[in-house]
């Protein structure tokens, strides 16, 4: 007798959903705390609490766009459509819960919290800033982090996963 495997999608989307709580409570509260284009230190130079606004993508690309109308649209476009494939990723291998499962959780909690803020105003609201030594790290926020968490646990799952290959004679057909 095999036990029935207990659906854990739920809990996942669950997840997205705390993730893009996380998100808008940590940029309402910089937008509405720290004074724009101000910071205010946490850790002498290395950690402050800063109030940006990105119209750009990750790192500021295209922040200099000649059109930025359109960066906002594209962006917005590409964040739905990495929400909506999260999704559907999700629904399909989100029964269990595993690393997997959890970076497509973490990325589209990350992916739609960005797509409110594009939506919404027309650029993301950074406010976490970090220094590295001398550089200066571009700023980001919970919705970024999430992404990139879910980014790496993706490629350490396809790096170290012990999955089992097929036998030679199914692999051929």
């Amino acid at each position: 007798m095999t036990a029935a495997i207990r659906d854990s999608r739920g809990w996942l989307l669950l997840l997205s959903l705390l993730v893009v709580v996380a998100d808008r409570v940590t940029k309402w509260l910089a937008s509405t705390r720290v004074e724009m284009g101000s910071n205010v230190t946490v850790i002498a130079h290395v950690f402050a609490i800063s109030h940006v606004e990105n119209p750009g993508a990750a790192f500021s690309l295209f922040n200099d766009s000649s059109s930025p109308a359109r960066v906002r649209w594209m962006l917005l476009v590409f964040s739905l459509l990495a929400a909506v494939a999260m999704l559907v990723a999700l629904m399909k291998l989100g029964r269990r819960i595993n690393a997997t499962t959890l970076a497509l959780a973490l990325i589209l909690g990350g992916a739609l919290g960005n797509a409110y803020d594009r939506l919404r105003f027309g650029y993301v609201i950074d406010f976490l800033e970090v220094h590295i030594v001398h550089y200066h790290w571009p700023d980001f926020n919970v919705a970024d982090s999430a992404i990139v968490i879910g980014g790496i646990l993706l490629f350490l799952d396809a790096l170290f996963s012990r999955k089992e290959q097929p036998p030679v004679s199914e692999a051929v057909r």
